[in-house]
């Protein structure tokens, strides 16, 4: 970190992330469509704050398609009742995902004719400073179907329903005007098995219209189960292809992972091209796709996992303590962490009482058979999704040093292009073009080349 001046701290990928994906957010179920319209689920963002077996869920939403009514229905494990559930504010899902976000940080080369410059000349570029790395009641008797609860909150109209058999379920739905899904029934029969209940919640158009918003405000659960999973299976049915889950687990432990598929780090810490910085959401989709396309499309990505009162560098500042409640973490009021500190010292708030894990898991049917189950450990290693750009100097030149700085630039430039290529799968040569490593001169080497228009 000596020798580099970090000068821009950083480019928050959450922006590349909204470049790149599709407006139509969704929930963990599926959409059941009172027209005849065609709703694909393409990507969602949850949040789940969870301290032994109590949760709060929080499930961002969006459709896309032309509908004038829909509904959906989402497997939850305890009967919920009006008060635990609440429209929460889309705001703190942008907060989380701008704070835990992969991020693209630049540095500039300091000066090699510096006194200081020769001594570090060859060291390598400093790892992050905080890295540590409605039916009759006869009707529905006779469907097995039961209204455990009816209510509304917000925009919602809200009913819990248990079923004793997946037809009798699709049955009910399509009664009552829900056009659910094909192959709603063979995928509805794992939930009904192991009796869990099923979250039906339909959109009043005149309140959403009321409302303002241009996307559907997020619902929040509350319930108590040491089911830890989220019911991803019934979102399948809405979309036609691979779909994109970012999971933020809030934990008063450490890092969250998963227990049936394997939980791997994005790749990270790696110094790429200069050009990268106008193609981020380019460049994190290509890295994704193939990181993704090696692990054989079955794994949870790791994109961020770190204590919330600190974040180095910080992409957006951490989520304060009223901001958190907003996104379920119901322990604070608890909190006691202090106690544990020697007189006279106090942490800030909320230092080690929340830690979150950002997960992105790519999933379809045949990768994805089953509903992730997570597990939270004790682990409280940092990690992040973070990428460098180093800017070579580009002042005056006339020292000794200068002419070994200048000699080490095209290994280094070479090593970047081999990497984005290897990250990525973008063709080398196109790499070379786009960092100018290759102006086509016959009297000079591409290096050289590429020096004179830095103007070295």
């Amino acid at each position: 970190m000596k020798q580099f001046r970090l000068i821009i701290s950083l480019f928050v990928l959450s922006i590349g992330v909204l470049c790149f994906a599709p407006t139509a957010w969704a929930f963990c179920g599926f959409y059941v469509a009172k027209a005849d319209s065609k709703l694909y689920n393409q990507a969602s963002q949850v949040v789940i704050a969870r301290d032994g077996d109590r949760t709060v869920l929080t499930m961002a939403n969006d459709f896309k398609g032309e509908v004038k009514d829909f509904a959906m229905v989402v497997p939850v494990p305890t009967v919920i009742q009006k008060e635990q559930v609440r429209v929460a504010q889309p705001k703190i899902i942008e907060r989380l995902d701008a704070f835990s976000a992969p991020r693209l940080v630049e540095y500039f080369d300091s000066d090699p004719c510096a006194p200081q410059y020769r001594d570090r000349l060859y060291e390598a570029v400093p790892a992050p400073a905080a890295r540590i790395s409605g039916a009759t009641r006869g009707d529905n008797a006779n469907l097995g179907v039961t209204i455990e609860a009816k209510f509304n909150v917000g925009e919602y109209e809200i009913l819990i329903l248990s079923a004793k058999e997946s037809g009798g379920l699709e049955t009910w739905l399509n009664r009552n005007g829900y056009k659910i899904p094909r192959g709603a029934k063979q995928l509805l029969q794992p939930y009904i098995r192991s009796r869990m209940k099923f979250f039906v919640a339909k959109v009043n158009l005149d309140k959403f219209e009321q409302s303002g918003y241009e996307f559907l405000r997020p619902l929040q659960i509350s319930y108590q189960s040491p089911k830890f999973m989220l019911p991803i299976r019934l979102g399948m049915m809405n979309a036609n292809t691979a779909q994109d889950l970012i999971v933020y687990i809030l934990s008063p432990q450490g890092q969250a992972e998963i227990t049936n598929y394997r939980t791997v780090k994005v790749p990270s810490d790696t110094n790429i091209p200069v050009f990268v910085k106008n193609e981020f959401s380019d460049f994190y989709k290509s890295m994704f796709q193939t990181a993704y396309l090696k692990e054989d499309r079955k794994v949870a990505f790791l994109e961020y996992a770190w204590d919330m009162s600190s974040c180095d560098p910080c992409s957006a500042e951490p989520l304060n303590q009223e901001e958190l409640k907003q996104a379920g973490v119901f322990w604070l009021d608890n909190d006691t962490n202090d106690n544990f500190l020697a007189p006279n010292i106090r942490r800030p708030f909320p230092r080690s009482s929340v830690f979150i894990t950002r997960l992105h898991i790519r999933y379809s049917r045949d990768k994805f058979p089953e509903d992730p189950m997570f597990q939270t450990t004790s682990s409280r290693e940092s990690f992040q999704g973070r990428y460098i750009l180093q800017h070579p100097f580009t002042g005056e030149l006339n020292c000794q040093a200068s002419r070994e700085y200048k000699r080490s630039l095209p290994k280094r430039f070479e090593q970047e292009a081999q990497t984005l290529a290897k990250l990525t799968n973008w063709n080398i040569q196109d790499i070379r073009k786009k960092m100018k490593l290759s102006l086509g001169n016959l009297n000079y080497s591409w290096w050289e080349n590429f020096l004179a228009w830095l103007g070295l």
